[in-house]
């Protein structure tokens, strides 16, 4: 196992099973505790972690993770999701992004499409598209949330009530097992809901990590997607409701559903 491949691992243990101690991490993984703490020390830095007396834990449920930690969180399925994405978009739609790092790596897969019409409260996607000289780019103004890049609350409430377009694609902080999603603040889900009800097609981007993820803020259900982008197959509770309720699944490295 590479280094890389033991921060993952031990990124994916701690949200399954909650706190590790140092030495217990050391042990399962055949390295040093020195080894373990300059791992430990790396997701802390980042903001993916948190440390605790003799190991570490998970942050508390009613706290996202700082923006670049989730940029770097499963990375890979990210970009596999975003590939699935771009290959629904045709040239010349109108689309919304919402906030985040899923949507943020659609618009990267998207960057080169032509004649796009974009509206988003996300820079990072404003910014991946100010590269195509055919692509439009309409940003909500507001607040800006740092190191998010994101505008939430204010002057930016009621911006995606101003349009109708084709597609939106959004994120969410989490998924519970009902299928209600869940974000960290009020504004968050006002501007969530305000993007889905005001497009043709609703493309929720996300991957396995949202589903049974605790986020304080309830507003929504993963069924009113049109689909679902995803990077694994679902719990089976909420796959049966979205094949009952036709809502189209899109796995990465595998056929749509």
């Amino acid at each position: 196992m590479t280094a890389d491949e033991r921060v993952q691992s031990i990124v994916e243990r701690m949200r399954r099973d909650g706190f590790q101690a140092i030495d217990a991490l050391a042990e399962q993984y055949g390295v040093t505790p020195q080894t373990i703490r300059r791992d430990v020390n790396l997701l802390c830095e980042r903001g993916v972690l948190r440390r605790r007396h003799g190991g570490v834990e998970w942050p508390a449920s009613s706290e996202n993770l700082a923006y670049p930690a989730r940029q770097v969180l499963n990375i890979e399925a990210k970009r596999q999701i975003a590939a699935l994405v771009a290959r629904d978009v045709p040239p010349s739609a109108s689309l919304f992004f919402g906030i985040g790092t899923t949507p943020e790596a659609c618009a990267r897969a998207l960057a080169e499409h032509q004649s796009l019409r974009v509206m988003t409260n996300n820079l990072n996607v404003a910014l991946a598209f100010s590269r195509n000289p055919s692509a439009e780019v309409i940003i909500a103004g507001g607040r800006l949330r740092t190191p998010d890049h994101d505008v939430i609350g204010g002057d930016a409430i009621g911006f995606f009530d101003r349009f109708s377009v084709d597609i939106g694609i959004y994120g969410v902080g989490g998924v519970d097992e009902s299928g209600t999603l869940l974000d960290f603040t009020h504004e968050e889900v006002s501007m969530r809901q305000s993007l889905t009800q005001n497009c043709r097609q609703r493309f929720l981007v996300l991957d396995h990590s949202k589903f049974g993820r605790r986020a304080t803020m309830r507003g929504g259900h993963i069924s009113e997607a049109s689909a679902v982008f995803t990077d694994r197959p679902l719990p089976s509770g909420i796959a049966n409701r979205l094949a009952a309720d036709g809502v189209r699944v899109v796995i990465a490295t595998s056929s749509s559903h």
